[in-house]
C-alpha cells in the first residue's frame, strides 16, 4: 500500500456567503457558510471552522477505533463532544486550541487506566492533529455500565 494517499474536495460558491462541498467519490454534500460570528455569517449552516474541528474530532474516533481493536479493548459506547477556541493571534484569526471530551463507556471489568491509554494513544496518532498547529487537548470520560 502507498504511504501517501489523495482526498478530492470540490467547492462550488452558490450564493452570498455560502457554498457546496462535495467529492467525487462520495454521495453526500455539505452546505457551507460563513459562521455567524462574522459580518454576513449564516447561521445553521456548516462552517469552516465548524468543519476544522470536525475534523480533529472524527480523526480520533477513526483512531481510537483502530487501536481499541488492535488493543482488543472492549466497550459498548463512545461519542465524543469537541470545542474549537477561535482567538486573533497577532492580527490574524486561528483555532487556537481543540479540546475533545470523548466518552467511552466499558462493563465493569475493564480498567479505566487502559481506556485512557488507548485513548492517548489514538489522540497521539490522529494524522489531523498531527497535521494542525492548535493545541489539542484530551478530556475523557470513562463510564462502567
Amino acid at each position: 500500500m502507498s504511504t501517501a494517499h489523495t482526498y478530492e474536495v470540490n467547492l462550488q460558491w452558490s450564493a452570498e456567503r455560502k457554498g457546496v462541498l462535495s467529492s467525487p467519490i462520495l454521495n453526500a454534500s455539505i452546505e457551507v457558510a460563513t459562521p455567524p460570528e462574522f459580518p454576513k455569517g449564516m447561521p445553521g449552516i456548516w462552517s469552516p471552522e465548524h468543519l476544522f474541528v470536525a475534523a480533529v474530532n472524527s480523526c480520533l474516533m477513526t483512531t481510537f477505533l483502530a487501536v481499541a481493536e488492535n488493543s482488543k479493548l472492549e466497550f459498548s459506547h463512545f461519542d465524543c463532544a469537541a470545542e474549537g477556541i477561535l482567538e486573533q493571534v497577532d492580527g490574524k484569526y486561528s483555532i487556537t486550541k481543540i479540546i475533545l471530551r470523548p466518552k467511552v463507556v466499558v462493563s465493569a471489568s475493564v480498567n479505566h487506566d487502559r481506556v485512557k491509554r488507548v485513548l492517548d494513544i489514538s489522540e497521539k496518532h490522529c494524522l489531523i492533529s498531527n497535521s494542525i498547529v492548535s493545541e489539542v487537548h484530551l478530556e475523557p470520560e470513562i463510564v462502567t455500565a
